[in-house]
């Protein structure tokens, strides 16, 4: 069988084709319409998708096809406001990231996007480290502190946990010459450190299964290569994703066959939140699928999607794949999703500064689930999800004991605020309280 994509086919007619971005502000009241028409590629969906995303902007319907060689989508999109997209610089980014002459900017270090995930603000010269392995209380307490050991400056990570696995991706520079540590026989000590930390206490035999470090060659975008690296990981801990999790937050992945059309459907039915399309898309795409249509849409506070979809070498999915696709994509879904205290620390950056805040955490028997550390200029934006250790939510009297530990450089905001699974839109029908908790700039008083 022919192959679906023809790299000189492709580029032909991607030079005589040009995409077209329409971004329609006039049709719908209430929404923004991104319009893409492009010669279709491999991989077009999530490069779309991944461009939005990082500009946090809330997709409250799509409609996508790809039949016939020819790529076109239509997604109804708010920004972070939960208003239209009417800012100039957000526009033009997109007109330029998905138009003509694109090449996905926002998948670099340091793109121009206004967009605030991880790895879109330039941070200067620096160097990626990856890191995988079992999750363990103040685990990420001890990373920071072996990199702060090693003369190491943290200027931006993000860390993922699911299950009994943990992921994380460190953007690091030296202290002394704020350059990227690129000297092999360094690199080589530091992988050694941080893989010691991540077996833990009791080597490779015990409970140390499947720990990883290396020096990243090649810069990705920090979401897929989360995602990336949870997939390859994913061997660890497939036994802990049977029934409870999909079942406990309303999630149901089905994967049907569509005999008319040859294609496996699989739907999803979940809390619909931020970035969750790029979730699904992202881990379909490592799995080597491909998405020929889909149609996305919200249900009061649930996302629906219907994802038509093929192997690349465009046969439907076996019984076991199909199987394999319903576990990975619960995981996907839920591994982004967080409860508890957010714990956020605004303020000037120091040398340090994640040692000290992440050893405060452990010593009150705080666990972070989730980290999106970030500097900009010399402040940092950092922010944590947090629980006890058991696993419940963050008990009162436990930060009452933080709050005393640093005196009045802490400041406690209990706010009502959408639920964290919501898209803005959906706000208005339910409202969860979720309590914000900040550090200040001050924290930087903390010693070691």
């Amino acid at each position: 069988m022919r192959p679906y994509f023809d790299p000189e086919y492709e580029n032909f007619n991607q030079r005589i084709n040009p995409p077209r971005v329409c971004i329609d502000n006039t049709t719908c009241s209430d929404c923004t319409l991104v319009k893409v028409d492009s010669m279709n590629k491999n991989g077009i969906l999530l490069e779309v998708v991944q461009v939005l995303s990082d500009l946090d902007l809330t997709i409250l319907k799509a409609y996508i096809t790809s039949d016939g060689g020819w790529f076109m989508d239509v997604f109804h999109v708010l920004d972070k406001k939960g208003q239209k997209v009417t800012d100039e610089k957000t526009i033009e980014y997109i007109e330029k990231a998905l138009g003509p002459g694109s090449n996905i900017p926002s998948a670099k270090k340091g793109s121009t996007s206004p967009g605030r995930s991880v790895g879109m603000h330039s941070i200067g010269d620096h160097t990626a480290i990856e890191l995988k392995g079992p999750d363990r209380t103040g685990l990420l307490s001890e990373i920071f502190a072996v990199l702060a050991d090693l003369e190491c400056n943290v200027m931006a990570a993000e860390v993922w946990t699911h299950k009994t696995r943990v992921a994380c991706v460190v953007y690091v520079n030296d202290v002394a010459t704020g350059q990227a540590i690129d000297d092999p026989c360094r690199q080589s000590g530091i992988e050694e450190r941080l893989r010691h930390v991540l077996r833990g206490h009791g080597g490779d035999d015990d409970g140390g299964r499947g720990a990883h470090t290396n020096f990243a060659v090649e810069s990705t975008h920090v979401d897929r290569r989360l995602h990336q690296l949870m997939h390859a990981d994913m061997e660890f801990y497939e036994g802990a994703l049977q029934g409870d999790a999909a079942a406990a937050d309303g999630t149901a992945v089905t994967v049907e066959h569509c005999e008319e059309k040859a294609y496996s459907v699989v739907n999803v039915r979940c809390r619909d939140r931020p970035k969750l399309l790029f979730d699904i898309v992202c881990t379909l795409t490592d799995m080597q699928y491909v998405v020929f249509h889909a149609a996305v849409t919200s249900d009061g506070i649930y996302g629906i999607q219907e994802l038509y979809i093929r192997r690349k070498d465009g046969r439907t999915l076996l019984k076991d794949e199909a199987e394999k696709v319903i576990k990975y994509l619960e995981a996907a879904i839920s591994r982004r999703v967080s409860e508890g205290f957010t714990l956020e620390l605004c303020g000037r950056d120091r040398v340090g500064l994640l040692s000290d805040v992440t050893r405060v955490l452990r010593e009150h028997g705080l666990t972070v689930t989730r980290a999106d550390v970030t500097t900009v200029g010399e402040q940092a934006m950092n922010v944590f999800y947090v629980r006890d250790a058991s696993g419940q939510p963050v008990d009162m009297k436990t930060i009452e004991g933080l709050r005393g530990q640093v005196g009045q450089t802490v400041m406690l905001n209990v706010k009502t605020v959408p639920d964290a699974v919501m898209a803005p839109e959906q706000a208005g029908g339910s409202m969860a309280k979720t309590n914000f908790f900040s550090f200040g700039g001050l924290f930087s008083k903390l010693r070691v």
